[in-house]
């Protein structure tokens, strides 16, 4: 009977624990809720470059999730005005943006640095201080503030100087041109004299056609014959001072990026770095194809700056950039892990990329 009593109990204990072991096993897929999110950002659906890799991130993530996560995008205007979009994922009428940190520097003077400077970090400088030169944890102490959490979404690389309806020869033909341009450029361009006035990507075109501005930059030749820049200005200057190596951003509300599980984490992590690379890419090949019928097919004349004009940006760039570097205990550690990476990259690039280019020019030119 005792041996009959313990089989028995032994039984169902083992009934029990495979039951519960099933039932442990399976969780996961039973528990798997899916997530929709909402994207918003600053540029139109389908702009190239930005709002397609975008869209392509979004595509990327569902897969990689297996419809885990459905992300449905919004361009500008769509859901929120475009520069809005920081509030609404702030406040969580959004989800998710796909931007650049420049357009929210209203909220601090630190954004700044994780798009660019004048006269700073390139294509690969920016991604490679974020990812090994402490940039990263530093963009996620200073987007924290605000409920965000942000990733680093690739480059349009170096940018034109922008579309002007008369030459710049000098300084003084900048005293009063109303010219639309983002970011620490566009202080600097406020300091020599110009006119700044910041616009939403959809609406440089009509504001040139207008003569509400003088001049613009966007993003360089295979956006701006997109927007159709080259039909309402004739020259145009490269390269832009003010944008070496722009970043991009895909930024999520911390709360609900947290509230993930891991896995899921690991593959919004995985798609940003991905959708990183491509963008890169996707606006290289894309600007070299554009630059040679830009030139051919339009009545547009290359211009680069006066060593004069360059000269005067600099200078006003280190008064810029030094201000905005003491403007908080946060924004002056950005800076100091920033500037040093900065100065190193002018070193080493002196010697190894701008050599190695002009070199290529020789040969291939």
């Amino acid at each position: 009977m005792k041996r009959r009593n313990f089989m028995k109990r032994a039984g169902l204990a083992a009934g029990g624990a495979a039951a519960a072991a099933s039932t442990t096993l399976a969780a996961p897929a039973i528990a798997q809720d899916r997530v929709e999110w909402n994207m918003v950002m600053p540029w139109p659906k389908g702009t190239p470059g930005v709002g397609v890799n975008a869209e392509r991130f979004a595509q990327r993530v569902m897969a990689m999730s297996g419809g885990r996560i459905t992300i449905r995008t919004f361009g500008a205007g769509e859901l929120v005005p475009p520069f809005e979009s920081f509030d609404a994922v702030q406040s969580g009428s959004a989800d998710i943006l796909h931007g650049t940190p420049y357009f929210w520097v209203g909220k601090s003077k630190a954004f700044n640095y994780f798009t660019t400077l004048p006269f700073g970090l390139n294509a690969v400088e920016l991604p490679a201080w974020l990812t090994y030169g402490g940039g990263q944890d530093l963009w996620d102490e200073v987007y924290a503030d605000f409920g965000l959490k942000p990733f680093y979404a690739g480059s349009s690389g170096v940018q034109a100087g922008g579309w002007f309806k008369s030459e710049i020869n000098s300084v003084e033909d900048l005293q009063g041109l109303k010219i639309r341009i983002a970011g620490l450029g566009g202080e600097v361009m406020r300091r020599i004299g110009a006119v700044v006035v910041l616009l939403p990507p959809g609406e440089i075109l009509p504001s040139m056609q207008s003569g509400a501005i003088d001049a613009a930059e966007w993003i360089g030749p295979w956006n701006d014959v997109a927007f159709g820049l080259q039909k309402v200005a004739r020259y145009y200057y490269a390269p832009a001072f003010h944008e070496p190596g722009p970043g991009l951003e895909i930024t999520v509300n911390k709360a609900k990026f947290e509230a993930l599980p891991d896995d899921l984490k690991a593959i919004f992590q995985a798609a940003a770095t991905a959708t990183a690379q491509e963008t890169l890419t996707d606006f290289a090949y894309h600007n070299i194809e554009a630059f040679g019928p830009l030139l051919a097919d339009y009545d547009v004349e290359l211009r680069s700056f006066s060593e004069e004009i360059v000269a005067r940006l600099g200078a006003v760039t280190r008064e810029v950039a030094e201000e905005i570097g003491a403007t908080d205990a946060l924004t002056q550690k950005v800076h100091a892990s920033y500037m040093a990476f900065v100065r190193k990259s002018a070193a080493y690039q002196g010697s190894f990329e701008e050599t190695m280019l002009r070199q290529r020019r020789q040969v291939w030119a």
